[in-house]
């Protein structure tokens, strides 16, 4: 990101209607607390599910104004400096108010999640993809099942059916954006050792102005015993995939 002055900022805190200014606040909520509590280590024997759900809103002041700042003013830039008429670029997208304003909220989600990590906004942009609830679903229905089983024997309630609840309180999910995160392995601050596959995804509220982080993954338990992950997950998923249109 290219270094901006105090007189930028002051300029861009008071003149950039293309940003409205807020700090995000991580909120509390049973529902999500108890799902965490079983997603936090889900043993099948040579694997273990885990998964995450965080939600936070934004509020009018504070500490995310440096970031922000930061954030509009690397899209701006890439803007001016930018002639790409191609469909695939992102000038297109940023160009939009609302778009760059979504993709902010969404970075600034992810920085308050892992905040020692540096996220380019314009790089960013190529790693998130909107989604639908039924989507989403397929995804979860598949890679999630083994997990949903141990979750039945414990609770009445189907897991899939238990999140679609929690989240709805949280964000009103028939009001909501889906947001998919699948950035290159490489720069991927969440990506643990032993992973055979990670899924990332944000459902937004803009009227409530809430987001809710679920990321859930699959954890080799064979890795110490010197046997590579990545080259377990190509035969795993082509039986989860077999005979499958998708």
């Amino acid at each position: 990101m290219g270094i901006i002055t105090t007189k930028d900022k002051e300029k861009l805190s008071v003149k950039s209607g293309d940003l409205i200014i807020r700090i995000m606040k991580y909120l509390e909520y049973t529902p999500l607390d108890q799902i965490n509590d079983f997603l936090s280590h889900v043993n099948l024997g040579e694997r273990t599910i885990k998964g995450c759900l965080e939600a936070y809103s934004c509020k009018h002041t504070g500490t995310d104004k440096k970031l922000s700042i930061s954030l509009e003013t690397e899209i701006l830039d890439y803007l001016g400096k930018s002639s790409d008429t191609d469909s695939s670029s992102p000038v297109e997208y940023l160009s939009c108010r609302s778009s760059r304003k979504t993709l902010i909220y969404l970075l600034l989600t992810l920085n308050h999640m892992y905040p020692d990590y540096d996220f380019s906004a314009v790089k960013a942009h190529q790693f998130f993809t909107e989604e639908s609830w039924d989507n989403f679903k397929q995804i979860f229905d598949v890679y999630m099942l083994e997990a949903s089983k141990e979750w039945l024997a414990e609770s009445e309630s189907p897991l899939l059916e238990t999140l679609y609840k929690a989240l709805d309180e949280v964000v009103k999910l028939a009001e909501s954006e889906i947001y998919s995160y699948s950035p290159e392995p490489e720069a991927d601050p969440f990506l643990e050792r032993g992973a055979i596959w990670s899924y990332h995804f944000f459902f937004y509220n803009r009227k409530l102005r809430r987001v809710v982080s679920f990321r859930f993954s699959c954890l080799s338990n064979l890795v110490d015993e010197g046997l590579v992950a990545n080259e377990l997950s190509y035969e795993e998923d082509e039986e989860i995939f077999d005979g499958m249109d998708i």
